[in-house]
């Protein structure tokens, strides 16, 4: 039976970025039941209609129509015939004229399931920020990852990153689909890390960029198929033979039309010679990314100007994407004066691109682990 011609609900009152809320409705979605997000966290009258309903102001809180279940774990712990009884009664019987209210003009939606990826992108998103804020060095560029494992907020974070397999993809714009794997990316790389290890070495790193995975929406995207997969329009990688998705793979889908050049600073592959990181939202994402590409490239790592030698020097990433930023060097040292901030860098790299003959070449990456330790 359809979601939609179920005549009972399941209303669920919660918070945004709430873990234990998103395992309550991924859980009530999968058993096919419509359900009724009530988000209770900007309006005083819901919180207090809430409290008279429960008793309570901790979400998330769920009604089985006009039955109140409690929180997350217990719905977790009802015993498989109550909880059978209560789907069938939600499957079979009309809701009461007694079962709580939905707000009227609100936000509350049945069926949360279409608009998954974005709410759990947020939700990641939320976690990853305190889990920076606690454990992420000021600049952006080390992580403590041995305080970080031993952290509630990383346990809370592996069981939401559980949800991902939930999520619905094919309804994301670009702009979504850019922050949620841009975040998913990162947070994957720390996650690998913390299980498995920094990788040592050429064949480690190989290893690790193709195996280290999430199932996200009902399919396997490691960090290869993320970065070249997805937000490089399916381009081969790095000592890649093969495009990443197969004409006939389901994942190409997802990917973007076309590559997207400022990935490239925004992604951290857990080396000391990556981006800094940053978490990103679906709102502004261009001129996010673009802001983290001048203070990429604003930085000597990323680019140096020799005006004297005629010669810029740029990171091994504008060698190994070059294809993303032009495909030659005179396209590349365009690109890069186009997306530079207004600084003296910028103006002796116009300078020289005016005189011609420019020499470029490309700085050794610092592949040593960010960490802290």
């Amino acid at each position: 039976m359809a979601a939609s011609c179920i005549p009972g609900r399941v209303t669920v009152y919660t918070v945004p970025g709430c873990p234990q809320c998103l395992q309550a409705k991924a859980t009530l979605g999968a058993l096919g039941l419509p359900v009724c997000d009530v988000d209770v966290s900007h309006d005083p009258g819901l919180r207090a209609q809430l409290m008279k309903l429960t008793g309570s102001s901790t979400v998330p809180q769920i009604f089985f129509n006009d039955i109140h279940v409690g929180r997350n774990e217990h719905l977790k712990n009802l015993a498989p015939e109550a909880l059978e009884q209560l789907v069938c009664m939600v499957k079979k019987e009309p809701v009461p004229p007694d079962a709580p209210p939905l707000p009227a003009g609100s936000s509350a939606e049945c069926d949360e399931r279409d608009r998954g990826a974005t709410e759990l992108s947020e939700a990641l998103r939320n976690l990853i920020l305190k889990l920076y804020s606690d454990y992420l060095s000021a600049d952006g560029k080390s992580v403590d990852y041995k305080s970080m494992s031993q952290s509630p907020c990383f346990e809370h974070y592996c069981e939401l990153a559980v949800q991902l397999q939930r999520v619905e993809l094919m309804s994301l714009s670009r702009e979504e689909k850019l922050a949620f794997f841009i975040n998913v990316y990162n947070a994957l790389v720390i996650h690998g890390n913390l299980r498995l290890g920094f990788p040592k070495n050429v064949w480690q790193r190989y290893r690790f960029f193709n195996y280290v995975s999430y199932l996200i929406g009902g399919e396997v995207f490691t960090l290869q198929d993320i970065e070249n997969g997805v937000l490089r329009g399916n381009r081969k990688g790095v000592a890649q033979l093969l495009k990443p998705f197969s004409k006939s793979d389901p994942r190409l889908q997802v990917a973007l039309p076309d590559a997207e050049p400022l990935i490239h600073f925004a992604l951290n592959c857990g080396a000391k010679g990556c981006p800094p990181i940053k978490t990103y939202t679906p709102q502004g994402i261009d001129s996010q990314l673009r802001i983290a590409a001048e203070a990429f490239l604003k930085n000597d790592d990323g680019c140096m100007v020799d005006s004297v030698k005629g010669e810029v020097k740029l990171s091994q990433i504008f060698k190994w994407y070059k294809a993303d930023f032009g495909g030659t060097d005179e396209k590349i040292l365009s690109w890069v004066a186009d997306h530079m901030g207004s600084s003296q860098k910028k103006s002796s790299l116009k300078t020289l691109l005016s005189a011609g003959n420019v020499k470029v070449s490309f700085m050794p990456y610092d592949w040593s682990t960010n960490s802290t330790e």
